[in-house]
């Protein structure tokens, strides 16, 4: 899961030490996790705001509380803290905070995702483009929204039915089918006019 450097676990506790607040620890979480802008924090966790549902870690000096839903995208996360001349550096890695392992247990929607982020975009962002999924419907329907030069594409419907939904079905037999969402209307930065 999760491993915070002993020289990370020092710094860390001196910091929590500093506020001078009877049990406070350290948060982290995962803001918009599972897309290309997630990002990977750390901060002050007061008592009064600790979550019941949060995966708590007692380190050298302080706990360290993990928001539930950002544990599949702060797998294998390390946080460590370097000496150095004029100070130090505490750096995070969480290399699937933007998009997390999936297994034979991962939901629909983390299937799906990591097909649009590994299989498809690639071949989109040649063209200046890229496809997100904004959610699953009751019916198993993958609702779609393209960005950049797919959107307002006059070829966006070829994408769709031809290269994004022929790949998400091939690979995810549950899936019954795409919709787009995108408002298409603004063709500014399309591929295709």
């Amino acid at each position: 899961m999760v491993t915070v450097s002993e020289s990370a676990q020092s710094y860390l506790a001196q910091l929590v030490n500093n506020q001078e607040v009877e049990g406070m620890g350290v948060r982290m979480f995962v803001t918009q996790p599972g897309t290309k802008f997630a990002e990977t924090c750390l901060a002050y966790c007061q008592p009064d705001d600790f979550v019941d549902d949060d995966e708590v870690v007692q380190l050298e000096g302080f706990k360290l509380f993990i928001e539930k839903k950002s544990l599949p995208f702060l797998d294998e996360a390390f946080v460590d803290y370097a000496e150095e001349k004029m100070g130090g550096q505490l750096t995070i890695k969480a290399p699937n905070a933007k998009m997390p392992k999936i297994d034979e247990n991962s939901t629909l929607e983390e299937r799906i995702a990591y097909i649009l982020v590994t299989d498809i975009n690639p071949g989109l962002a040649s063209h200046g483009g890229e496809v997100s999924l904004v959610e699953l419907t009751e019916d198993n329907i993958a609702v779609l929204r393209f960005g950049g030069g797919c959107q307002g594409c006059s070829a966006v419907s070829i994408t769709l039915k031809d290269g994004v939904e022929k790949r998400l079905l091939e690979v995810i037999p549950d899936l019954k089918g795409v919709q787009d969402v995108t408002d298409h209307t603004n063709t500014e930065n399309a591929y295709y006019k």
